[in-house]
């Protein structure tokens, strides 16, 4: 690189994200209540909890979260809450990854944009199970330290003292033709 060019480049290590993914999925699972359900009376999903770990290009989530089931049983006599906790492995894809990256300094993160949620609960075929239906959505970032190119003037900021962007008004004349009894008709 020469030094009596006006501009010149340089390259800035600096943190940014340099990968993102994100994924949504259902999933079911199987709980088994000490006593045979006649009917199902709700089903709902608490205590998510979760990690993010770097797996080769993606990231997993890793977590937790308790299944309970209201149910009926004995002919619809007596009631009881089924609990269960579930742990689960997510891996989300990075649908853009930045292959510069300094791995070494790579961090992931996830947050769950929809959290676990039982959107259906039926008796099994057999009889003495109830399947659930979990949606859970998760997005990742992965943020490590990479290059990033910019050009440098050698005369500091009063090089770029004398730039001006004109925002005067030069653009009434767009719309001198236009009627406004017509405006005023079409709101009406």
């Amino acid at each position: 690189m020469s030094l009596d060019k006006d501009l010149q480049s340089r390259e800035i290590i600096t943190k940014a994200v340099c990968g993102k993914g994100r994924k949504f999925s259902h999933v079911s699972h199987t709980v088994t209540p000490p006593f045979s359900p006649t009917s199902i009376l709700g089903a709902w999903i608490i205590n998510n909890q979760f990690e993010s770990i770097q797996s080769g290009e993606g990231v997993e989530v890793v977590g937790t979260y308790d299944i309970n089931i209201w149910y009926s049983y004995d002919r619809n006599t007596k009631t009881d809450v089924a609990k269960e906790t579930v742990s689960y492995v997510e891996i989300v894809g990075l649908s853009y990854l930045d292959k510069k990256h300094r791995p070494t300094t790579a961090e992931v993160s996830a947050v769950a944009t929809q959290e676990p949620n039982c959107v259906e609960a039926s008796i099994s075929s057999s009889g003495d199970s109830v399947v659930i239906r979990v949606e859970r959505e998760f997005q990742v970032e992965l943020v490590a330290e990479t290059k990033v190119f910019v050009i440098v003037s050698p005369y500091g900021p009063s090089d770029f003292d004398d730039k001006h962007v004109d925002f005067d008004d030069n653009g009434d004349g767009d719309f001198e033709d236009l009627d406004a009894d017509l405006l005023e008709d079409d709101l009406d």
